[in-house]
């Protein structure tokens, strides 16, 4: 059964009946949930590194490995989300309930990859290194919390009884 329309023709909800059905029972979903948790501990260990070498100049080496280990969940997750996408909407990325964020995590990786470019290349200096990672960082803490908010409107939704056609007329 399909969830209301706005008069735009948008879904009211951000989940069909058959897509709730398809994310609950998909094995991406307990994936999502495992790597998206441990993506923030390695970000907050990461950051505290980044943070130490900035104020004492010591750690070059930790943070950028940390660093690194984190680009890597991030494009794992990425990848995974993808294919979570393409499970629940049909369509790798870019589905409407989750365009917005699919749009901002394209800059998050543009920014770790400028990142990664950067200590390739040895185009940035360590400090400038850094500040690009803590840019990254930035616009990763923002996407995050744009997953976790519509989280919690998939748990709202979900506690609200379904309106039919008949009871919204």
């Amino acid at each position: 059964m399909e969830r209301p329309q706005h008069a735009a023709g948008k879904s009211a909800f951000l989940y069909t009946e058959e897509q709730r059905a398809r994310r609950d029972s998909s094995i991406w979903t307990t994936i999502q949930g495992v790597l998206a948790p441990i993506q923030f501990l390695v970000f907050l260990v990461s950051l505290a590194l980044v943070f130490r070498y900035l104020w004492t100049g010591v750690g070059y080496d930790a943070a950028t490995i940390s660093i690194l280990i984190k680009t890597v969940f991030l494009l794992t997750i990425m990848v995974t989300g993808a294919i979570w996408e393409k499970v629940v909407f049909g369509q790798y990325l870019f589905a409407p309930a989750f365009f917005w964020e699919d749009v901002f995590s394209f800059l998050v990786i543009a920014l770790h990859l400028a990142y990664v470019w950067a200590l390739w290349t040895g185009m940035l200096g360590q400090n400038q290194e850094m500040w690009l990672a803590l840019a990254a960082y930035a616009a990763y803490v923002i996407n995050a919390g744009q997953f976790l908010w519509k989280l919690r409107v998939a748990r709202l939704e979900a506690s609200k009884p379904l309106l039919t056609d008949e009871a919204t007329a």
